[in-house]
């Protein structure tokens, strides 16, 4: 990966060169088959959309994607500027996080438990400190550091998940359903955020959205999902079309 500094931007917008082909990936459960035979090419710097209604697999996709439930298909990482296939490195921003209230637990605890091999209640590491702040402030969220994580709002949250999502950067970051819960302010730095990580950072992206206005200011390519892919292009491609309508409107 290209970086710059201790932000880790990229010196230019983020190079394209990268694509990852999500081949035929079906799940069954139980008998029941939950998405059937779904195939993507993401390059980076693009912002795949998912859209679809409830129990249309879209979930079920991003945990397929992230190998946590049994599934057909393959995921490949290739350099096409050598056509190399790599290790794919993905990030991943949940829909909700249970966390039991009034939990002692603060926002660096969460952060050092995720990229520190060394337990967090035996020492803080000033070097340690040092990184978690700094990806922190990626987000405008070094403020949080030292706040509970049961205490933050749902905007603060999502901004704490983002900034440890991209440590170290990966190749796909996944966001599912990503302002569930979150006011209109956190929604607008939300936005902002998903620009700065498209144009500053060498990653795609692959979002699951009921929010259409920010899929049609913002999605690269969408795709409507009903088991299998009903309709997929661009915004206006998807948005305007008589699938989307049949389903939505």
């Amino acid at each position: 990966m290209l970086k710059r500094s201790s932000s880790q931007k990229l010196e230019s917008s983020a190079c394209g060169f990268h694509c990852i082909k999500i081949k035929d990936i079906s799940v069954n459960a139980g008998g029941q088959l939950i998405i059937d035979n779904i195939n993507l090419h993401i390059h980076c710097g693009k912002i795949t959309a998912i859209i679809g209604k409830n129990g249309a697999g879209k979930s079920t996709l991003i945990k397929a994607i992230l190998g946590e439930i049994k599934h057909e298909g393959t995921i490949e990482f290739t350099d096409l500027r050598n056509n190399a296939v790599s290790n794919l490195k993905i990030g991943y921003v949940p829909q909700h996080m249970n966390i039991e209230k009034n939990t002692p637990m603060s926002v660096y605890d969460l952060f050092a438990a995720y990229i520190s091999k060394v337990p967090v209640f035996l020492r803080k590491s000033s070097r340690t400190s040092k990184l978690i702040n700094e990806q922190l402030r990626v987000f405008q969220a070094q403020d949080l550091i030292d706040k509970r994580v049961s205490d933050l709002s749902g905007g603060e949250l999502q901004r704490v998940l983002l900034s440890i999502a991209i440590t170290p950067i990966p190749n796909l970051l996944l966001l599912d359903e990503p302002i569930s819960g979150v006011d209109r302010n956190g929604m607008n730095l939300f936005y902002q955020n998903i620009i700065k990580l498209k144009t500053d950072y060498d990653l795609a992206m692959i979002i699951v959205s009921h929010d259409f206005d920010f899929v049609r200011k913002y999605a690269d390519h969408v795709i409507l999902l009903e088991k299998v892919i009903i309709k997929e292009g661009t915004p206006e491609e998807v948005l305007d079309s008589e699938e989307f309508k049949s389903m939505f409107l």
